[in-house]
């Protein structure tokens, strides 16, 4: 499956993710992204610098995180996972070994199914390598 059928098929498809894009686990490279879902250089490199940080809690849930434009409130940050919430949309953020998965979902979704779906996808990406 190419990068962009990930996105679309099983990010999107499954209607708990509005916008999704994967970008190498460095945030360097896109690999795939859905329409009008524009991450700037500045914001990849936050995210990446979140995984990075080492400080417990992690400094991304005292400042927030950046994500197409939009600051949101950090509720989860561990070593795979990024969850964000602006008012009852959200972001979900999962770093692999080689990839960063990175969805938005709207209000009308739950938190938990928008989570469960990229976590999923993450885990799956992991067994195979990625």
């Amino acid at each position: 499956m190419s990068w962009q059928a990930y996105v679309d098929q099983s990010l999107i498809g499954t209607g708990h993710v509005d916008q999704a894009a994967i970008f190498n686990a460095e945030g360097t490279s896109v690999w795939a992204t859905s329409p009008n879902f524009n991450i700037t250089p500045q914001e990849l490199q936050e995210v990446v610098g979140a995984y990075k940080d080492t400080s417990v809690p992690k400094q991304v849930q005292t400042k927030g995180l950046h994500i197409a434009g939009k600051k949101y409130f950090v509720i989860k940050a561990d070593d795979t996972s990024l969850y964000g919430k602006l008012g009852r949309e959200g972001v979900v953020i999962v770093k692999t070994k080689q990839a960063l998965l990175i969805t938005h979902y709207p209000e009308t979704v739950q938190p938990g199914t928008a989570a469960n779906t990229v976590e999923k996808l993450g885990a799956y990406l992991v067994s195979v390598g990625y």
